[in-house]
């Protein structure tokens, strides 16, 4: 494990002791032109925090809106952006890329 990915799970455990509902997104999946490798991950909280990337930008705030939806059931989702997905236009993947993006509340 990187020590990026390191710091991230830090700072995630320390806002989780705090008493902060966090989600952690993981990448697990990219193909073609993707602005993160696999294994990148952001931490999120519902409070608003993040840290860490998981795309550089064009599709964090749509993870960052699944994250949120996941702190308040408990459910973990995989999300799917790319080019034959309606929505990749709309949060800039249209460089040809995909990327799998796992979201799951900490525990």
């Amino acid at each position: 494990m990187s020590d990026h990915v390191d710091d991230i799970l830090s700072t995630a455990a320390g806002w989780r002791a705090a008493g902060e509902l966090v989600a952690i997104a993981t990448v697990t999946e990219t193909w073609g032109s993707s602005p993160r490798p696999a294994g990148s991950q952001m931490a999120i909280t519902k409070s608003g925090r993040m840290a860490g990337s998981v795309s550089g930008g064009c599709i964090e705030g749509a993870v960052a809106d699944a994250a949120l939806r996941t702190l308040e059931s408990g459910v973990p989702q995989l999300l799917d952006f790319g080019v034959t997905h309606e929505q990749a236009w709309e949060v800039g993947l249209a460089c040809g890329g995909k990327v799998k993006v796992f979201v799951e509340k900490l525990s």
